[in-house]
This record gives structure tokens, sequence and C-alpha cells, in this order.
């Protein structure tokens, strides 16, 4: 039995809750590792890069959240941790430099708003993901937000779900964009339809067993299940159950449901979701996804007449806590109080009219957090890196942006849009491994000296044709980045990319050559 299962059988992780007022009277140094463990079934992360100062994860259903939450965690930030706030690319926000004496008071705040850090580490189904304009978009086949709603509180603070051999991920969308990575989830439903006598049906397609961070990228398996809205909480429960009653609990790095679904395949599997849901399942329909990935970075017009949403992009998805509360005040005032996070770290403010719109543009804010950023800024995405993740290798969201300034000097009105995403470990919590253009930070000795690197992968995609991205190359200091990409960025578009081998787009990178369509 490996020691997280250890600590598992000898108590279930949300009995924690009972012994943090303890703890924060007896100092962080007081807690046993076997609860610094079952602490981050509550949000709470001891960080080896931050000494007694735990982390926050808080959860964000589907990236809905009001202006009142979001002033909430600002005002947090600000009073008991260091004024940083991260958003992920899982739609949560991070809290940073958190002390065990001050977590209680930090409860009651997040409390009060109705947010909650509750099972949001280790062995949980983490949160439910959706389409951030979902509701809005005129093009979404349906608005999967009640399903995230109905499974996030199937799950929380139930403990038929807080012992899981490993985490589990799940995402939910009507929206055929792209803007989630579903292929990338445990279990994914996708937007689908159905022609019938009476017409079109719409619902979800069934994805399971994608991954990405230890044993590499797997891109979810279609399961030929096509489910309706009324149906999609009962499958998502037959899944997770699945999982927790078969899945493998040895070696932790190979537990996750694609293992499981890899033993078994994939007809036992669906057998056992027949037998768990009690009926025949229907096969799958037309998948309605579109071939591109839209992030809703942006000005849009949304379904409802004469509203508007509004993608402001926060660079790496850094942002200090007064200009969150700053963001939060301009939702209250050009738009309904509602903000919505992306999983492109973006903050996106719906709702607003189109006689409100003019004078939201002329907003500073607006001018910092932009709705129009450059094509290389537009698709930066990070993971937290080195400063405050003890996993991380090198830090990541300074050096992603480092890299993007030197490669606007030096290409300029050059660029096309191109998604660059940077990963600190291979756990890949930067989704590295679905973008146009992916890094994996590494250490590498360069004359005697270590210093700061990264491999380059190229050609990752979303949607309905997804790809694995491919290695093209190895070990390349992060001073030098931006003339390595200078000579990759120009040549090759994101289509292009998707096509050719990675030994050709390496070697036009080395010679400044244009591949042929067919290389």
């Amino acid at each position: 039995m490996n020691k997280i299962e250890a600590i598992k059988t000898e108590r279930d992780g949300l009995a924690v809750r009972d012994m943090i007022a303890q703890y924060a009277k007896s100092g962080w140094e007081s807690i046993p590792e076997s609860d610094i463990q079952r602490l981050k079934w509550y949000g709470l992360f001891l960080r080896n890069p931050t000494p007694g100062f735990f982390m926050i994860r808080v959860r964000i259903p589907g990236g809905k959240s009001s202006s009142y939450q979001l002033r909430a965690l600002a005002e947090i930030a600000g009073t008991y941790g260091n004024g940083v706030l991260d958003l992920t690319t899982r739609q949560q926000i991070q809290l940073r430099h958190i002390r065990i004496e001050d977590v209680p008071a930090v409860f009651a705040k997040m409390d009060e708003v109705g947010l909650t850090s509750l099972q949001t580490g280790m062995d949980n189904v983490r949160g439910v993901m959706t389409c951030p304009v979902a509701g809005l978009s005129p093009e979404e086949l349906s608005d999967a937000t009640p399903i995230v709603r109905a499974i996030n509180e199937e799950i929380l603070g139930n403990p038929a779900y807080s012992n899981l051999p490993r985490k589990f991920n799940v995402a939910v969308t009507g929206c055929p964009d792209n803007c989630v990575h579903m292929e990338t989830q445990d279990l994914a439903l996708v937007p689908a339809y159905r022609d019938g006598a009476n017409g079109k049906s719409f619902g979800y397609n069934l994805l399971a067993g994608g991954k990405l961070g230890s044993g590499g990228y797997r891109i979810a398996t279609p399961l030929d299940i096509f489910v309706t809205e009324g149906e999609a909480l009962a499958m998502c429960r037959a899944v997770i159950h699945i999982f927790r009653d078969h899945g493998s609990r040895d070696n932790r790095t190979q537990v996750r449901l694609a293992f499981l679904l890899e033993e078994w395949g994939e007809d036992r599997f669906r057998e056992e979701i027949e037998t768990r849901v009690g009926k025949t399942l229907s096969p799958a329909g037309i998948d309605a996804r579109k071939a591109v990935e839209k992030s809703h970075v942006g000005i849009y017009r949304q379904r409802q007449p004469g509203m508007n949403y509004v993608g402001l992009k926060v660079l790496v998805g850094r942002i200090k806590h007064d200009d969150l509360a700053k963001i939060a005040a301009l939702a209250e005032k050009y738009g309904t109080g509602e903000v919505r996070i992306s999983p492109a770290q973006a903050l996106i403010i719906p709702n607003v009219s189109d006689r409100k719109i003019g004078d939201l543009d002329q907003e500073p804010l607006v001018k910092q957090f932009a709705y129009n950023p450059s094509p290389v800024y537009k698709g930066l995405v990070s993971c937290v890196g080195s400063d405050y993740c003890n996993l991380a290798v090198i830090e990541t969201k300074s050096r992603a942006v480092e890299t993007a300034k030197a490669l606007e000097a030096r290409l300029g009105s050059t660029l096309k849009p191109i998604t660059m995403h940077w990963s600190g470990c291979p756990a890949a919590c930067g989704n590295h491994l679905v973008a146009d253009i992916g890094f994996l930070g590494k250490k590498v000795k360069i004359d005697g000296k270590v210093v700061d690197a990264v491999d380059v992968y190229v050609g990752g995609r979303s949607g309905p044709d997804s790809k694995l991205a491919v290695k093209i190359m190895e070990d390349v200091p992060c001073d030098r980045l931006p003339m390595v990409l200078e000579g990759l960025v120009p040549y090759h578009s994101r289509e292009k990319m998707h096509r050719v081998r990675g030994g050709a787009v390496k070697k036009a990178v080395l010679s400044k050559e244009v591949p042929s369509a067919t290389a």
C-alpha cells in the first residue's frame, strides 16, 4: 500500500476539518505529515518554496463567479496573503501565502459569499469545468451549467467521492469552440446531436480516460455513448463509481482512469456503465464541435439581444488583489456583477449592453487587461512555476512573459494568432501538450553552469481531431528561446504545425525554410 492509501485507510481526508482550528492555534510545525496531506482535501497546500505558508485553491464551478465573491477573495489576498492571486487552467482561483493561523478566518469569509476550497486537491473530483460563456454564446448547442452545478452538489462533502484512487477531472460543455480542453479530462461530455423523426435532439457524447501529467498526454477515448441533459448526472455518477471501485491503488503514477480503461477495454467499460445505470446506452451522436479553438478573449455578441460579453486577458493568470477588486467593480458598473473565469486565464464580464460598451472600452483597467491583446499574449498560458510550486523546475510565469516580450520585439506585426503554453514540470498544469507551441521546464548544464531550459513541443490540438504535441527540441536554454522561436513562429501557421512531422518543423526552425505541406 502506498503512503497516500495508508493515510486514507487511517482516516478519511474530509475528517481533517475538525483539526484545522487546533492547528491554527498550535502552528504549522505542529501538523503531522499525514494531516499535511489530508489538508489538501480542503484545498490547503503547504508549499516547500514558501515554508510555513499555504496556498488555498478555491473551487469555482464552471468558472462562474460574482463581483462580491471576487471582492471577497481580493480582500482575503490583501489581508491574509501576499496580495497575489492566480487563475488556473481549470477555472479556479489560488490564494497565496496564507498562514494556518488565519485559515479559520479565511474560510469564514469564503463561507459568507458562498465559496469553498473543499475537495480541490488529492484524490477527489476536482473543479468541474464548462465553457466560460455558457448560456451567453449564440453558437452553443446547450448550456451545461445545470449539469455542472448538479455534479458539484453531488460530490461536495460526500464521503462516497472522497476516496478515489487518484484525482478525477470532469468537464461538460455545449460549446462548439473547444474553449475547454475536453480530450484531457478523465470524463468529458462534449456537444452532440442525433437526427430523429422529430428533428434533432441535442445532448452530449462521452469521452473518458484523458490525462496529462505522469505517463504523458493521453487523448480521451470516445465511449460511443450519447446522453441527454437529464441523463448526464447519472452517467457521471456511474463512471466515477467505477473508477472508485475498480481503479488500481498501487503506483500513483499509474492509477488514473486512463489505465483502468486500457486494462478493461472500451467494451467492458461500456458494459459496466450499463450495469450501473440499469439500461441500454444510446450510441454516440454526431460530434458538434468545430475544428478550431476559441478562447472567448475579446468583445462578442451574446444570444441575449443588445448584450455583449468582454473577455479580458490576465497575462499568465497572475493578478494583484486590488486589480481583481477593480475588475469586480467594472462588472457591477457595466454588467450585472457576474464574472466568468476562462481556462485561457482570462476574466469575462458578461451582460454589457450596447450603450455601455464604448464607455467600458475607455476604462484604464481595460487597457491593462486587454480584450484585444497581441497574438502572442492572447494565447499565452502558464502554470504557477517554481516560486510557489515545489514540483516546478523553473519559474514559468516570468519566463513566459519575458519570452513573449522578446518575441514581440523581434517579430512585431508579422505575428499570427498562436497558443504558447508553459508547464514547469511533467504534471503539465500549463497544458503545454495541447498548445500550438508548448514548453516543459527543466534544468540543464551549459558550459558547466546549471540554467533554466525547456523542451519544445509543437502541434497540440483540441477538438474532434485532437492531436498529440510532438517534441521537436530538448534542453533549449530559456535565454536563447526567443531566437529559436524567431525561426519557428513566422514560418509555420497553426495549420502547418498540426500537419508536419516534428523532424520537418525542427529542420525548418534551424534553416528558416518552410517545409512543404506534405513534409
